[in-house]
């Protein structure tokens, strides 16, 4: 087991996160595992990141002409 130093300001943040975590539960929850819920379980998602890139007109004139460039060497399988 090992020693994590931590401001007294995070142990409060963390305490609450345990409670809450507890509450939820229903039954005890320690520092480690209110820890392991934060790194496993609020793990970031594409959708996160939506609406963060920005560029401009032209780039975008860019992308969908090779886009369609791409797609119209696409064959259609017959079926």
């Amino acid at each position: 087991m090992a020693t994590v130093k931590v401001s007294e300001r995070t142990y409060r943040k963390l305490n609450e996160l345990a409670g809450k975590l507890r509450t939820r539960l229903g039954k005890p929850v320690s520092l480690d595992e209110a820890l392991d819920y934060i790194m496993n379980e609020t793990k970031p998602r594409p959708s996160d990141s939506a609406g963060t890139w920005s560029m401009t007109d032209e780039e975008e004139a860019k992308i969908l002409k090779e886009l369609e460039e791409h797609w119209s060497r696409w064959k259609h399988r017959k079926e």
